[in-house]
């Protein structure tokens, strides 16, 4: 019987390696610029995953996809210069439609010293705050955050999900 190979996250975090890609909320995260009507106009070339610094963009059931397991969005538009179709169309915001959220399995809410997605975040809207009798605990301002995804590589507890940013309906 062979063990399923166990990455040093999965052990210390006691999931299975298989558990590894259920960190984010179920559906897709579109590159940025990319909405879901305009992934409707992909070939699946993969001209965005070639031209991805990071490589965090792969294809998917025939449509680009970000897994921010892999690292970061500098927000370079590489991606979206390469693109022969009309998936990134001009004038659009070129950023995510997320923020991050922190979780209740943080290492530092439950007593363990740990500030790595403070230190990645390039926003800085990551901050800790100190608290009496243990280690300063994360405040994120969803606001600052700009959905890039440095924060959740590195987080050795998986505690960081993804949230949509609700927008307000216009009343007119």
């Amino acid at each position: 019987m062979v063990l399923p190979a166990r990455t040093r996250r999965c052990f210390l975090t006691g999931r299975s390696s298989e558990d590894q890609g259920r960190i984010f909320p179920p559906g897709r995260i579109l590159p940025p610029g990319a909405t879901e009507t305009s992934v409707q106009n992909c070939s699946g070339c993969g001209a965005c995953v070639d031209a991805c610094p990071t490589k965090i963009i792969s294809i998917r059931s025939g449509v680009p996809v970000v897994d921010f397991r892999h690292g970061e969005c500098t927000f370079c538009g590489k991606c979206a210069e390469r693109c022969p179709e009309n998936v990134f169309p001009a004038g659009s915001a070129g950023g995510f439609a997320h923020y991050a959220a922190i979780g209740d399995g943080c290492l530092a809410n439950n007593y363990v010293d740990c500030q790595a997605c403070r230190d990645s975040c390039p926003a800085g809207a990551i901050r800790f705050r100190p608290r009496l009798g243990g280690p300063f605990v994360p405040e994120l301002d969803a606001e600052a955050c700009t959905g890039c995804g440095a924060c959740i590589a590195v987080c050795p507890a998986d505690s960081i999900t993804i949230k949509p940013r609700r927008q307000e309906v216009a009343h007119v």
